[in-house]
């Protein structure tokens, strides 16, 4: 629906970026003048002034009869979806944060569990308009600016910036049918999600969405939703209950429901598991930690003090352990490699539970930034936690990570800590067509180079 303020308000808000990058000197970087991020690395500060995105914050329009919305880039899933839902549509892929942004989903990479039908947000993404070093404000698509449009997944702002995204929806039922499945095998557990992403189904039933846990080599489990209209009793995991332990049962299936609003949103009350580290999944803590709290938006500030403070670390000093190694990541292996790498992963890091999220494209032409293969099978492999460091070795279990992660064939996601060389960086994700793309619209190199955002935390 056309929404004459907010089309203004959008506008403002793009004359407001304009006038901000004007106003950073010429021989400094461009860079957001953000105050949160869902990026988990750290970055050096900077002392020029950022680009003013206060403006781009707000779903622009949404149309229920072409099932498009347009949206400003520093749009947060949460207010996206809140605009979608009334008209009985979701975006094809919601990210599992409430935070997290689109243009932050579309230039990064997002997933969830309609990702193995309906592949990464980027893939919806029907044209945007692209703020480049170059500060013009670009309009691309499949066939206006390809190369752009191409080259801006993975690229995490050091291409440009988005302004504003026009993206696919698709329609919603109310509720969502839960199972989950317990497998004591991890080959049972990766053959069967073979089938399902084949067939869509299991047991005769259409799966609309499909992700999983590991919690021990034999302990793992697959949830298959399907969306629903039938009413019933709902579940609620915003209070004591924790959505993840619902899952664990001895054997066979458990059934459960939510509505449709709550399951897209049932990881981010927890923010996963991370949050067990302030105690926010310890009932007796849990039952006085104040329910507007339990969100992600306020767990990312506890692990922003812990980083500028280095309060775990302290703990860990009191009790004679050495300092913790972050190990937050999410990683994409192919589904035949995906048991060889739980297996190895469950003997030699100590992290527990283990999420999956199947996924294959949607887009055959690919993204060569991030290249997997179109039409095949790949696993969304997250784990985020810590470990003990080894002296002496800066990110030794991150780079043991790394290096199994491509000997299978896989990527992972650049949100967080990357210890490759400029050369395997390279190899990896597609420096020849980046820097191609990056000559073009950022010839003066105004924006950071991936690689120098991504490993080098510049």
């Amino acid at each position: 629906m056309e929404d004459v303020a907010a089309q203004s308000a959008h506008a403002e808000g793009v004359r407001r970026l304009l006038n901000s990058y004007r106003a950073i000197p010429a021989g400094a970087s461009v860079r957001l003048a953000k105050p949160t991020s869902n990026l988990f690395r750290a970055r050096a500060k900077r002392a020029a002034p950022g680009l003013d995105v206060s403006g781009l914050a707000n779903v622009v329009s949404v149309d229920p009869h072409g099932q498009t919305a347009d949206v400003a880039g520093m749009c947060t899933y949460e207010n996206l979806v809140a605009a979608t839902l009334p008209f009985g549509l979701s975006p094809l892929v919601v990210p599992q944060l409430k935070t997290i942004t689109l243009g932050g989903a579309v230039t990064g990479l997002g997933i969830e569990s309609a990702s193995f039908r309906n592949g990464l947000p980027h893939e919806s993404v029907v044209d945007m308009d692209v703020l480049t070093g170059g500060g013009e404000v670009v309009t691309t698509s499949r066939s206006r600016e390809p190369e752009l449009f191409r080259a801006f997944p993975n690229s995490y702002g050091t291409l440009g910036y988005a302004v504003r995204l026009r993206i696919e929806l698709e329609p919603v039922k109310p509720f969502v049918a839960l199972r989950h499945i317990r497998f004591h095998s991890l080959s049972d557990l990766t053959a069967t999600t073979a089938t399902i992403v084949d067939a869509a189904s299991h047991d005769g039933v259409r799966v609309d969405y499909l992700d999983g846990v590991v919690f021990s080599a034999d302990e793992s489990y697959l949830t298959l939703g399907t969306q629903t209209v039938a009413p019933g009793p709902v579940s609620d995991y915003t209070g004591n209950d924790i959505y993840y332990r619902s899952i664990q049962h001895p054997a066979g299936v458990k059934h459960d429901r939510l509505t449709i609003h709550d399951y897209l949103w049932r990881w981010d009350t927890d923010w996963f598991w991370c949050s067990r580290a302030f105690g926010a999944q310890n009932p007796a803590i849990r039952r006085w930690w104040p329910r507007r709290y339990r969100r992600s938006s306020f767990y990312s500030k506890l692990i922003g003090y812990d980083q500028k403070f280095g309060i775990a670390d302290r703990i860990e000093a009191r009790h004679g352990r050495p300092p913790l190694e972050r190990v937050v990541q999410d990683v994409e292996v192919p589904l035949e490699n995906t048991e060889n790498f739980l297996a190895w992963f469950l003997d030699n890091v100590p992290i527990e539970p283990v999420w999956l999220c199947p996924l294959r494209l949607r887009d055959h032409d690919g993204w060569p930034l991030y290249p997997l293969r179109a039409g095949h099978t790949y696993v969304n492999i997250g784990f985020w936690s810590s470990v003990p460091s080894v002296s002496g070795s800066v990110g030794h279990t991150n780079r043991l990570i790394e290096r199994k992660v491509s000997k299978l064939g896989g990527h992972k996601s650049l949100y967080s800590d990357a210890f490759y060389t400029r050369d395997e960086f390279d190899e990896l994700y597609g420096a020849e067509s980046y820097n191609t793309v990056k000559k073009t619209y950022d010839p003066d190199s105004r924006l950071l180079d991936l690689y120098a955002k991504a490993v080098q935390r510049q």
